[in-house]
């Protein structure tokens, strides 16, 4: 028998090692594979299988809201969003609560949240928090004293200093404090203590600055959400720039996130565009699968396909630069919202009036885009820079445009939106849910706080209805039959039939309450 973990990891793409190991296992057909994964999607928007090799698994699903059903102690998860002007560091105390465990990611550093100086920000978050009183020599945690006489325990991971980091996370890892709860208070991280790091203690994840990917979000929330004693509460918090949009356009990004996540939380699969640039060259063709418009492919136009089985736009460019390099492939591919959230966020580019134009000023796309690239990747010879740097503006372009029709011609993008279209990214397949997860938006700072309902076992489940609902295929009728015996089912055994059941029949009549739920709101929307 074989067991993965962390298998979104592998990808049916055929360059994934991963995949083509577990591919050859599948293909001998002499093992038993077990596939384990806390989200069953890749930030790159891959197939994690092929529809041929997953069919041949069975499925299990063990949802965050049958988590928390199951466990002893934390029964509730909340979400905030706080948008502040000025600096991070002055707001922070407003939202990091010292006497809980918390892990705190403070903000890459291409973010527009940082301050570029990381280790005046540990240095500034830890005078803050009361007096610096050393370094505890058995683990190399910073001690601190609070005004109330409490000694904070606050493992630094940002140092770069290898011996003393590497002394700090094997202190964290010591198997001997695992059930410690008074082991270390806080965490300070930049881009460790994300995926498969186990704290059961920490109450709050907390994250400085936007980020793009929703693996991360979901991880990063998966640290705060393990089951300890006496921890009945977890939270997570994320700390952004106030952007340049109105209220009501980040109350409907933060919502569609909070869609995204719940929708992850319960194994659903969350899915982005995916751009595939290519130069148009007399040798193209119409490629099957993709979808080129009432005309079809035109072979004297640059013609842009879609293939909405695999969610992927191919686009055609005059004189595009290719990438030569696995490496720089890779990047196109994978990489691209990472470089242009690098540049929407950058202060420059955005004082020079990046969205008032019809096109992007050119010192902009190829002096400031190219710097990026070069700072970001200087692994990188010049030619795959360039064709970094030309993919990820032809990616900027392209999604400004579907911005401006989805938008209508008379209307103005405000400047600095990075937030809220990088949400519109990657939650365009949760745009459809009919669901307003957001309890109440609170004064913060000069700003505001998004404060999201708590997701709890019973939410988490009427999330879950809403999404099953979208998939289900009935007619009315049908359904009211299937929701008649649902009514029986439940005189009979004192609950509604659920829509996770094994039993298919149970599921059935699940599914018919669903739709009926799904008609009444759509009714009751116009």
């Amino acid at each position: 028998m074989t067991a993965v973990d962390e298998f979104h990891h592998v990808s049916a793409n055929p360059d994934n090692k991963l995949g083509a190991h577990l591919g050859t296992l599948i293909t001998r057909d002499k093992a038993h594979v077990v596939a384990m994964t806390g989200s069953y999607f890749r930030g790159d928007t891959e197939a994690v299988l092929s529809p041929e090799d997953e069919a041949r698994f069975e499925t299990v699903t063990y949802t965050y809201y049958e988590q928390l059903s199951g466990y002893t102690y934390l029964k509730t998860l909340d979400i905030g969003y706080f948008f502040y002007s000025g600096s991070y560091a002055d707001e922070l105390l407003k939202v990091l609560d010292p006497t809980e465990k918390t892990i705190l990611h403070i903000p890459n550093v291409n973010s527009r949240e940082s301050t570029k100086d990381k280790h005046r920000e540990v240095e500034h978050i830890i005078d803050a928090l009361g007096d610096w009183q050393g370094t505890d020599p058995a683990t190399g945690f910073q001690l601190v004293r609070r005004p109330d006489g409490k000694v904070l325990r606050i493992a630094d991971l940002v140092d770069d200093d290898p011996a003393k980091r590497d002394k700090v996370s094997a202190s964290l890892k010591d198997p001997s404090q695992k059930n410690n709860r008074d082991h270390v208070d806080i965490i300070v991280a930049l881009g460790m203590a994300k995926e498969g790091f186990d704290w059961i203690w920490c109450e709050h994840a907390l994250t400085v600055g936007y980020r793009s990917s929703l693996t991360e979000i979901v991880q990063i929330i998966g640290r705060a959400t393990r089951d300890a004693k006496g921890k009945t509460h977890a939270r997570f918090t994320n700390l952004i720039a106030e952007p340049d949009a109105s209220e009501e356009a980040v109350r409907e990004a933060v919502n569609d996130t909070l869609k995204a996540i719940a929708a992850s939380l319960l194994m659903e699969q969350v899915l982005t565009p995916k751009f595939e640039f290519k130069p148009k060259t007399p040798a193209n063709t119409a490629q099957d699968g993709f979808d080129y418009g009432e005309n079809g492919y035109d072979d004297s136009k640059c013609n842009v396909g879609f293939n909405e089985q695999k969610g992927t736009f191919q686009i055609e460019i005059k004189g595009l630069t290719q990438p030569k390099s696995p490496e720089a492939n890779r990047i196109c591919e994978n990489d691209l919202n990472e470089v242009i959230t690098a540049f929407v966020q950058d202060k420059t580019a955005i004082e020079r009036g990046l969205f008032d134009e019809e096109m992007v000023p050119e010192e902009l796309t190829q002096v400031k885009m190219g710097k990026i690239v070069r700072d970001k990747y200087p692994e990188l010879d010049e030619a795959d820079q360039e064709a970094v740097r030309q993919h990820a503006i032809a990616a900027m372009n392209f999604t400004q445009q579907a911005k401006k029709t989805l938008l209508g011609d008379g209307t103005d993008a405000p400047s600095n939106t990075a937030f809220v279209d990088g949400v519109r990214q990657f939650a365009m397949s949760v745009k459809e849910l009919d669901i307003d997860l957001i309890d109440r938006i609170n004064p913060f700072s000069e700003a505001y706080a998004i404060l999201a309902k708590t997701m709890s076992e019973e939410s988490l489940k009427e999330v879950a209805a809403v999404i099953e609902a979208k998939k289900i295929k009935l007619s009315p009728e049908e359904a009211r039959d299937l929701a008649k015996r649902a009514v029986k089912f439940k005189q009979e055994r004192g609950r509604l039939p659920s829509l996770t059941s094994t039993d298919a029949w149970e599921k059935r009549m699940a599914e018919g309450v669903a739709f009926l739920t799904r008609m009444k709101q759509e009714s009751m929307n116009g």
